[in-house]
C-alpha cells in the first residue's frame, strides 16, 4: 500500500480494526482491514448480517472512529482528523445513501437537496434543481416526501449525495427497501455515478447486485474472505432477484 498515488476519490485502508465494548468482552467488528480501491470504481461489499459491512462503511464516512490502522481517502488520511477538520471532511468529500431515505417530511425534494447543498457552496437552490433533475426528478421537485414513491424517495436521497459533488459515495442497503424495477433504477444513478469518475461503495446482502460491479467484496466475521474484479459487469437492467 505505501506509495499509492492519492488519486481524486482513491479510498485506501492499512490494518483498519474496529473493536466494540460490549460489557466486560471486546468485539472484533473488523480484523485487520486492508483495502486499496481506485477511483471511478463501483465496489460491493457483500456478506451477511454482523460481517462488518456497515461499521467498514461508517469508518470511511467518519461516522465512527477506527479503533487502530489508517484511512485515507482522496489523499486526506481520516483516522488522523478531529473536530471541525472530521466536520469538513463528512461535508465535502463523501455523500451518505442510507436503506431508509432521511429525508425532512415538511420540506419539498427541492429543499431537502438544497438544505445539504447549502452547506457546500454558492447557488443552492439551482444546484439543488440541477441534482434533481439528474436523478429524473425535475417534474417532482416541489412534492413533499409523501406525496413521493419509496423510489422516489431514493432518488431524492442520492441527490443530496450527489449535489456536495463529493469524490466518494456511501450506499448502505440502498435497495433494500424497494422493488426489483425500482431498485434497478437506483442502482443505474449509482452506476452512472462510479462511470462519471466518482468511488462508490454499496453495502448489501444481495449477492445479485454484484453482478453490476467493477469489483465485489465480501467480508465473513470482520475479516474480507473474497476480493475479485469484474472484467465486464453485467447491465444493471438484467439484474434479478
Amino acid at each position: 500500500m505505501a506509495g499509492v498515488e492519492p488519486g481524486p476519490g482513491r479510498v485506501a485502508l492499512v490494518d483498519v480494526s474496529k473493536i466494540y465494548r460490549r460489557g466486560v468482552q471486546d468485539v472484533a467488528a473488523l480484523s485487520s482491514i486492508s483495502l486499496d480501491v481506485e477511483p471511478g470504481r463501483l465496489v460491493v461489499l457483500l456478506g451477511p448480517s454482523g460481517s462488518g459491512k456497515t461499521t467498514l462503511l461508517n469508518l470511511i464516512g467518519a461516522i465512527e472512529p477506527a479503533t487502530s490502522g489508517r484511512i485515507t481517502v482522496a489523499g486526506t488520511e481520516v483516522t488522523a482528523l478531529a473536530g471541525a477538520a472530521m466536520t469538513e471532511y463528512r461535508r465535502t468529500m463523501v455523500g451518505f445513501v442510507f436503506q431508509f431515505f432521511n429525508l425532512v417530511p415538511t420540506l419539498t425534494a427541492a429543499e431537502n437537496v438544497e438544505v445539504i447543498a447549502e452547506l457546500t457552496g454558492p447557488g443552492a437552490g439551482a444546484r439543488a434543481v440541477a441534482a434533481l433533475t439528474e436523478v429524473g426528478l425535475a417534474a417532482r421537485v416541489d412534492h413533499f416526501p409523501g406525496q413521493l414513491s419509496g423510489g422516489e424517495q431514493q432518488r431524492v436521497a442520492i441527490a443530496r449525495a450527489l449535489v456536495k459533488e463529493p469524490p466518494v459515495i456511501l450506499a448502505d442497503e440502498p435497495t433494500g427497501s424497494l422493488d426489483l424495477d425500482t431498485g434497478r433504477q437506483i442502482l443505474g444513478l449509482l452506476r452512472t455515478a462510479a462511470d462519471s469518475g466518482r468511488t462508490v461503495l454499496v453495502v448489501t446482502h444481495n449477492s445479485a447486485i454484484a453482478e453490476i460491479a467493477d469489483r465485489v467484496i465480501r467480508l465473513r466475521d470482520g475479516r474480507v474472505a473474497e476480493d475479485r474484479t469484474l472484467d465486464r459487469p453485467r447491465p444493471v437492467e438484467e439484474v434479478s432477484w
